[in-house]
């Protein structure tokens, strides 16, 4: 792994960790982590409450949220899995999944990436492309363009269980992109070029779970407009 890489990802883990606990944040050259409150997020499906402090949960069964800034492509999430939602809701596909996700590069709802932890039907990390040159919302892309990535390292995630926490973190640099688990790394690769023909703010997306949880970034700068209703 990279120096800048690994600084950033154990920065961030150190923070996270550190943010339950009421210690201070590390500091470090290459990162300053923050928490992002509900006010720095735009939801364009579902529903996300803030309870306390930046602290954010989620009961519906589709929840898809960007950062209304740019961002650096680094974004974590400090989380505790609460259960199924009260009725499930398909994917696009058709297919039934419980999972929680990081979004990156997020230009709009039909070119994006994302660091996918799937709980049912099967407990994996999954790391994906969805890519449409040229189409910028759901109605015209649907269900297409979606290619996942395979590792060139990866490692197994527990398997979650209503009431446990974890930490999730992910960073590209350039199409290299690295994801950990409490510290730990779980999948490091290469997203080849496909992944850098778009780029936007980092964002968050749950299916058919209920979570609460803290987002975390680095690096907001120049806002960007919050499209409300472009589902993914």
């Amino acid at each position: 792994m990279r120096p800048k890489i690994r600084l950033c990802l154990t920065a961030l883990s150190l923070f996270v960790a550190g943010a339950t606990r009421g210690m201070p944040s590390p500091t470090s050259p290459h990162l300053v982590p923050i928490p992002i409150p509900r006010a720095k997020l735009c939801v364009t499906e579902g529903a996300l409450e803030e309870t306390r402090g930046t602290r954010l949960t989620v009961t519906v069964p589709k929840m898809r949220a960007y950062v209304v800034a740019a961002t650096a492509q680094v974004v974590g999430a400090q989380f505790t899995y609460l259960g199924p939602t009260s009725a499930d809701v398909p994917l696009g596909s058709g297919e039934m999944r419980r999972q929680f996700g990081l979004k990156l590069r997020a230009k709009n709802a039909c070119n994006l990436v994302y660091v996918m932890w799937r709980i049912e039907p099967e407990s994996k990390l999954v790391v994906s492309i969805k890519s449409n040159p040229g189409l910028t919302t759901s109605s015209e892309c649907g269900n297409r363009g979606y290619r996942n990535i395979k590792p060139n390292r990866s490692a197994s995630i527990p398997k979650l269980k209503p009431g446990d926490s974890h930490s999730l973190l992910a960073e590209m640099n350039g199409s290299e992109m690295h994801v950990s688990v409490d510290g730990g790394v779980v999948w490091e690769g290469d997203l080849g070029s496909e992944a850098l023909t778009f780029n936007g703010p980092v964002g968050v997306r749950t299916d058919n779970g209920r979570f609460e949880f803290d987002f975390l970034t680095e690096g907001l700068g120049t806002t960007v407009p919050c499209h409300v209703g472009e589902k993914e």
